[in-house]
């Protein structure tokens, strides 16, 4: 039985023996595993393969999300600051996950969820 938690993102996984030949149709790819402790290390894994070009993230203990470098929490606290004209520094955010990271790092005031683990808490800006 497949592993995956499609009942999060509404839509079954599309498994791939090769991303490469898919890169051009890709919007996000998902690394999945019932075994959160398999996921942490991929993440770090993914970050120095991949360096700068793209986000590498888990929106979950089990999801390793991998996002062009642009499409993060962080760079919506820029373009909603942008947007809306509000300087970042007035910006607060609320999150939970290792994806949220990067939102905290942009806004003014973070807020880690009481159900964040000591890992992301530890991430708060000063």
């Amino acid at each position: 039985m497949w592993p995956a938690k499609p009942w999060t993102v509404k839509f079954d996984p599309k498994p791939v023996t090769d991303v490469a030949e898919h890169l051009e149709e890709v919007g996000k790819i998902v690394g999945v595993s019932d075994d959160p402790e398999r996921v942490r290390p991929c993440e770090a894994d993914a970050r120095a393969l991949f360096e700068d070009r793209v986000t590498a993230a888990r929106s979950q203990p089990y999801y390793l999300d991998i996002t062009n470098k642009h499409a993060n929490k962080g760079e919506v606290v820029e373009f909603l600051s942008a947007h809306f004209g509000v300087p970042v520094d007035e910006i607060a955010t609320i999150g939970d996950q290792q994806n949220d990271v990067l939102m905290f790092a942009k806004s003014g005031f973070s807020i880690a969820m009481g159900n964040a683990s000591d890992e992301i808490k530890t991430q708060l800006p000063p």
